[in-house]
């Protein structure tokens, strides 16, 4: 089962932001993302808002770019009527579910829509996420033709019994496949791991790494696996069947895809997330991790401007209905305090390698620099120069060198 929403204020039916929304947004980056929620199989360990065929409850995956499209219009609507400055999309992102169970020709007009709306930046990013089997060389083609620039595929492992254990369906030898008709069609490529499954060992992981090395993508990201309730997952691991992820092994293989991947000439730009340089980092998450503002489309999506967040209704049928009497989708809000507004800010920019400015933290962050420094978890010569970027025993531990920073100051401490 998909997770629930977050707990909030009930936002209103005609989507108006409040007038702090507005504040600074024309120095803030505009992204774009659409949520397709749709599977042909839930993987057992995703708690993502997906559904399969027999999930859907009266909703239509053939009616789901209308209903899509009918919100990116409603959008640009909402942003005007709360005099939010309009700015070009500078990313758009399809993620999932699997966006590629649609036809490429209606993720080809809900990109449209967006163009038709907002406009884009010169050079804007364009991905869609794929499985390896969701898609062929003609679907990459059209992608690419109406303007697309970039996929991710969902490769997962190299090794047929770690997918088995994640319930993925492809066969690990269509990933060359598919990224050799990616490059064909003009397409820069990311491939996404995970470790830390059940069942896989250091050589499994070995075998994946040495995998993607050998397929030369722009872009590479590594999770860990988290065991998140009320998944299949969970279930077998409380049942016994599958032992639960081991915390040092899982230290093992970041540390394992780390250094392959650094060899090869990849660098690192966030915790856990590689590029073969800067060119190709992705300027979609990094408006993320920086802050910047989103707009999501579907069910379930969320959005952020202005340090307003907000959040669509859940299931595809209650999502088109809403949209369908021309009412906004979000079922609920939350305009974040400043305090809060700091913790993410923290939380968000310490994981990303260009780092936090020790300037723009609080006395008792600042002070907490030296011993984190000492412990090896933060780079001295970067902190020097004045920026907290954490070295790759701090990757490890970002979590612990957040709380350091956030702990110190008596005011932040109480909300962690």
């Amino acid at each position: 089962m998909a997770s629930a929403l977050p707990l909030g204020d009930p936002a209103p039916a005609d989507g108006l932001l409040p007038v702090s929304a507005a504040v600074g947004a024309r120095d803030r980056a505009f992204g774009v993302y659409l949520h397709v929620p749709f599977c042909r199989v839930r993987c057992g360990y995703c708690d993502f808002n997906t559904y399969t065929s027999d999930e859907l409850r009266g909703a239509r995956q053939v009616d789901y770019a209308d209903h899509a499209i009918a919100e990116i219009r409603m959008s640009r609507q909402m942003l005007e009527a709360s005099a939010v400055p309009a700015r070009p999309a500078s990313t758009v992102f399809f993620g999932g579910g699997t966006p590629t169970l649609l036809p490429a020709d209606d993720l080809v007009r809900m990109l449209g829509a967006v163009r038709d709306e907002f406009g884009f930046e010169p050079g804007a990013e364009v991905t869609t996420e794929a499985n390896p089997d969701s898609v062929g060389p003609e679907d990459l083609v059209r992608l690419a033709e109406g303007g697309f620039t970039r996929v991710s595929f969902g490769m997962q492992s190299a090794v047929p019994h770690v997918l088995a254990a994640l319930d993925r369906t492809h066969d690990p030898v269509r990933v060359p496949l598919v990224v050799r008709w990616a490059r064909d069609a003009g397409l820069d490529v990311s491939l996404d791991l995970i470790y830390g499954t059940p069942g896989e060992s250091i050589d499994d992981w070995r075998r994946s790494v040495e995998a993607v090395v050998v397929e030369r993508p722009d872009h590479v990201s590594a999770y860990a696996l988290i065991v998140e309730d009320g998944t299949k997952l969970a279930r077998q691991i409380r049942r016994g069947e599958l032992a639960q992820p081991d915390d040092d092994l899982e230290a093992d293989m970041y540390e394992l895809v780390d250094d392959a991947l650094t060899a090869a000439g990849y660098e690192w730009y966030e915790v856990s997330n590689w590029a073969s340089d800067a060119r190709h980092r992705s300027r979609h998450n990094l408006g993320y991790w920086r802050g910047d503002d989103w707009w999501g489309i579907g069910p379930g999506a969320h959005s952020h401007v202005g340090g307003v967040r907000w959040w669509n209704a859940k299931h595809p049928s209650a999502y088109a209905d809403r949209v369908t009497a021309g009412v906004s989708p979000a079922v609920g809000r939350e305009t974040l305090d400043a305090p809060t507004r700091e913790i993410e800010r923290v939380l968000l920019l310490t994981r990303i390698r260009e780092g936090i400015a020790v300037t723009s933290m609080h006395a008792g962050g600042r002070h907490a620099v030296a011993g984190l420094i000492a412990d090896g978890l933060v780079d001295a010569k970067a902190a020097l120069s004045g920026v907290v970027t954490l070295t790759r025993r701090g990757r490890l531990l970002a979590d612990a060198v957040v709380r350091r920073l956030l702990d110190d100051s008596s005011e932040l401490s109480s909300r962690t």
